[in-house]
């Protein structure tokens, strides 16, 4: 759809709403707690873009859980959205994902959440609006709480 951003721009475009998401003066990546990064994934997350019209071309995907990735363990919320990403003949070739990743220090009350994931996809039956009221609760336990880093990268799956 040419009227729409194509994927390229759409860590930029992310980066931009969590800039909006913050008091003026403030540091996005440095002072961003899970509420305004969570606002300003659903800005994102309404934006379309030039991607194809079917299930899956384009989602969105809130999870969290305790992991070791790259170091010791830390409960980290990751906002993330997938595009698919077609070939010169239309075909799937490969996805993208466009993640902002809120972390929190080692915490107990954080671990006991165990993990979660919810997936939203555009041109399917399922409405944004009420798939981001039912997650709403979920970001309870980290009200008031700063995270110790805020990530924003792009990536192929």
């Amino acid at each position: 759809m040419p009227d729409r951003p194509q994927t390229s721009e759409a860590l930029h475009l992310l980066r931009r709403e969590l800039d909006e998401a913050t008091l003026a003066g403030r540091s996005p990546l440095t002072e961003l707690n899970a509420q305004e990064a969570w606002l300003g994934f659903l800005r994102f997350g309404r934006q379309r873009f030039d991607t194809a019209v079917t299930p899956e071309s384009d989602g969105l995907l809130f999870q969290y859980g305790t992991y070791a990735f790259s170091g010791p363990p830390v409960f980290t919320l990751d906002l993330t959205r997938q595009f698919d990403i077609e070939d010169a003949d239309g075909e799937h070739d490969h996805y993208t994902q466009i993640h902002c990743e809120v972390v929190y220090a080692p915490d107990p009350v954080l671990d006991h959440l165990g993990s979660f994931n919810s997936w939203f996809f555009h041109d399917t039956d399922q409405d944004l609006d009420r798939w981001a009221e039912a997650l709403s609760d979920r970001l309870d336990p980290l009200r008031g709480r700063t995270p110790a880093d805020v990530r924003l990268y792009e990536g192929p799956v």
